[in-house]
C-alpha cells in the first residue's frame, strides 16, 4: 500500500497562514484610509473657508450695542435684522443692487448673443483670416485691464457716455465677448459637419442653421457661460469705479465702499450690506451649480 504525500511548497515560499488577509483586502483597507484622509482634509479646508462667511452672517444679525460690548469675535447676545434695513434703505444697497442687475442682465444677454454669432461664423464657415481674428479676440483678454483704465475713461467721455450705466454695459461687453467667442468657437467646431450639410441639402439658410441647429446643440456651453459671466460682471468693481462717478449709479460692489465709509464703526450694517451684495451670485451658483462645473471644463475636451 502506497502513501500519497502532499506536494511541498516551492523553495522560498511559505503557505498562507490561516487568518492572514489577502493582498486585495489590504489594498482595499489602504484605499479606504486614504479616502477617509482625503475627505477629512477636504472637510477641514471647507470649514476653514466657511468660518469667515459664518462670521459675516452672525455679525449681520447682531446689534451694534452687542458688538460694542462683546467685540466682533465674541459670542452673540442679540438677534436683529435692523442692520439689513439700514444697509438697504439708508446705505443705498437696494438702489445699488438694482443698478447691478440693470448692468449684469443686459450685458450677459448681449455678450452671449454677439459671441454666439461670431463663433458660429468662425467655426462653421471658411472665412478669410478667421484664425487671425480669433487670436486677436483672445489676445485682447490677455492684456492687464489696469493699463486700459485711462483710455477707457477718455473714450467714454468723448462718446458722451461717461457716468452712465450704458458706458459700463459697453465696457463689460467689449471685454467679455472675446473670451466667450473663444470658448463657443471650440464647442461649435466640435459639432459634426454632417448635421450642417444635411440642413443645407434641405434648403436651410445660415440663419436657420444657427437658430434651429447650432444654438440648441450649444445650450450647455451657453448655460455655463451665462452662469460664469453673471458672476464675473456682477462682482466687478474696477470698471464700475472707472466709468461711473455718481453714487446713485454705482453697482452694489462699488456701493460697499461708500457703505463702509458711511458706517465706519457699525460692523453689523457693513456685514449686512456684504450679505446683500453676495446673495444674487450665491443664488445663481446654487441654481446653475452643474453649469459652473461644466464651465470650468468646457475648453478642456473640445
Amino acid at each position: 500500500m502506497s502513501v500519497t504525500r502532499a506536494a511541498a511548497p516551492p523553495a522560498g515560499k511559505h503557505p498562507a497562514r490561516p487568518g492572514t488577509p489577502p493582498v486585495t483586502t489590504r489594498r482595499s483597507r489602504r484605499r479606504a484610509w486614504s479616502t477617509a484622509g482625503f475627505h477629512l482634509g477636504a472637510g477641514a479646508l471647507s470649514l476653514l473657508w466657511l468660518v469667515p462667511i459664518l462670521l459675516v452672517l452672525v455679525t449681520s444679525t447682531r446689534s451694534f450695542d452687542d458688538i460694542a460690548a462683546n467685540g466682533l469675535g465674541g459670542l452673540p447676545h442679540s438677534f436683529t435684522l435692523s442692520g439689513f434695513g439700514q444697509a438697504w434703505v439708508d446705505g443705498g444697497q437696494g438702489r445699488a443692487l438694482a443698478n447691478s442687475l440693470l448692468v449684469t442682465v443686459p450685458t450677459v444677454l448681449l455678450s452671449l448673443a454677439l459671441a454666439s454669432l461670431a463663433a458660429f461664423a468662425l467655426a462653421r464657415y471658411d472665412l478669410p483670416l478667421r484664425r487671425t481674428l480669433l487670436l486677436l479676440m483672445l489676445g485682447g483678454n490677455l492684456l492687464p485691464p489696469q493699463i486700459l483704465l485711462i483710455p477707457v475713461s477718455k473714450i467714454s467721455e468723448s462718446l458722451g457716455l461717461y457716468d452712465s450705466l450704458y458706458a459700463l454695459i459697453g465696457v463689460q461687453v467689449g471685454f467679455g465677448v472675446g473670451f466667450y467667442v473663444f470658448v463657443l468657437h471650440g464647442f461649435m467646431r466640435a459639432i459634426p459637419p454632417e448635421i450642417q450639410q444635411a440642413a443645407v441639402i434641405d434648403g436651410a439658410s445660415p440663419w436657420q442653421i444657427y437658430r434651429r441647429i447650432i444654438m440648441p446643440l450649444a445650450t450647455p456651453a451657453l448655460a455655463a457661460l451665462s452662469a460664469l459671466s453673471f458672476t464675473w460682471i456682477f462682482n466687478d468693481l474696477l470698471w464700475a469705479i472707472t466709468v461711473l462717478r455718481t453714487d446713485s449709479k454705482m453697482p452694489v460692489t462699488a456701493s460697499l465702499i461708500g457703505l463702509q465709509g458711511q458706517y465706519v464703526s457699525m460692523w453689523n450694517v457693513i456685514a449686512a450690506g456684504s450679505v446683500i451684495a453676495a446673495a444674487p451670485t450665491v443664488i445663481v451658483f446654487l441654481r446653475f451649480q452643474r453649469h459652473f462645473v461644466a464651465g470650468l471644463n468646457l475648453g478642456a475636451v473640445k
